[in-house]
This record gives structure tokens, sequence and C-alpha cells, in this order.
């Protein structure tokens, strides 16, 4: 069977855009812990293999299995019998910064306290972070999928910067939530892991 040349050029083009954005696994499909695993997985052994620094190996672990989780947990397009979420992940590294980019769908109706949450974070400082952590562990009210917060917070603190999103509309009841976390692959000396 022959391939189609616009076929692939449009591989070839993605191809290159991956490369030069030094992306390392796109995925687009169903989530559970099973593929949440074998991407930490994947992602452990490629650092381990570039004999990356254990302190930004464990903070891009740590927000590799949030943002997976908190997608998994809280994505509109989610199979309740199985636990199976539907989303897209990215993880790449450029200009020693790694960067984890999530997408799902979420209903209108989340937006608003989607966007409170995460401009909470990003406008907190890292102490007030870190007491927001420790008030959300014993005072939290679990939601009714199992959040209470904690996941946002502790990417942030765990990446040391600003969690960029967007909303791009899908229909009139639903947007696709895009989520990025950046982590320097340069250490301070510190490893907020043990904090």
């Amino acid at each position: 069977m022959e391939l189609n040349v616009s076929f692939i050029k449009s591989v070839l083009t993605l191809y290159d855009e991956l490369l030069n954005n030094g992306i390392s696994l796109v995925y687009l499909g169903d989530f559970n812990h099973e593929i949440t695993k074998m991407f930490t997985s994947m992602t452990r052994n490629e650092m381990e293999r570039q004999s990356e620094e254990k302190s930004i190996s464990r903070k891009v672990y740590h927000s590799m299995v949030e943002t997976l989780q908190n997608m998994n947990k809280h994505s509109d397009e989610i199979a309740e019998k199985f636990n199976i979420g539907k989303g897209f992940f990215m993880i790449g590294k450029k200009n020693d910064i790694y960067y984890i980019i999530t997408s799902n769908k979420v209903g209108v109706e989340k937006i608003d306290s989607l966007r409170s949450a995460i401009d909470e974070v990003n406008n907190a400082s890292k102490a007030e972070l870190k007491a927001m952590y420790k008030k959300q562990l014993r005072e939290g009210e679990l939601s009714s999928k199992g959040g209470a917060g904690l996941g946002l917070i502790d990417i942030a603190r765990k990446s040391d910067e600003k969690l960029h999103y967007q909303f791009l509309p899908v229909d009139e009841h639903s947007r696709l939530f895009i989520l990025k976390v950046e982590i320097k692959a340069t250490s301070d000396g510190k490893d907020t892991e043990a904090e």
C-alpha cells in the first residue's frame, strides 16, 4: 500500500515540530492508573539515562503524577464505571526547562472555580503555598471526586513556577482546559520534596 504524499509531509512536519520543541512523549486518549504508571516510568528512565539531578527528577515525576491524576479525576469525559478519563498529555524539555502539558474537557460550570483555584496558587508566595498545603491537609474538604485542591497547590510548590492555563471553547456546555507546568532543570540546592 502506497502512502499519500500529503500524509507523509504532515508526519514529517509533526516530527520536526516535536523534535524542535524537545517533546519526548505525546498521548491522546483514555487515562487510568496503569497509563499514568507507564508514562511516569518511561520519563523516570529517560531522566536517569540523561543523568538528571535527583531533585529535578523528583519534581518532574511528582508534577506528572499530580497533573495526570487531576486529569483522570476531573475530566468531564470520564467513564465512571472504569474510572477512566479522556485527555491529552505531553512532556518535553527545551532550554533547560521541563514542561508538562495536559488537556481535557470540562463543563462550563467548573471554569470559574478552576480559574479561581489556579489564580490563588499562582498569586501565593512559597510560604503561603506551604501554609495552604498544610491547611488543606488538616482541614480540606474533599470534593465528590476526591480532590481537596492539594494537587494544584502541590504542583505549584514543586515547580516553583506559575501554572499556565487556558480554556478553549468546545461547545456551549464545555471547554478544553489546557494546563502547562514548567520545571527548571537546574537545582537551587533546596529540595521542596522534603518540605
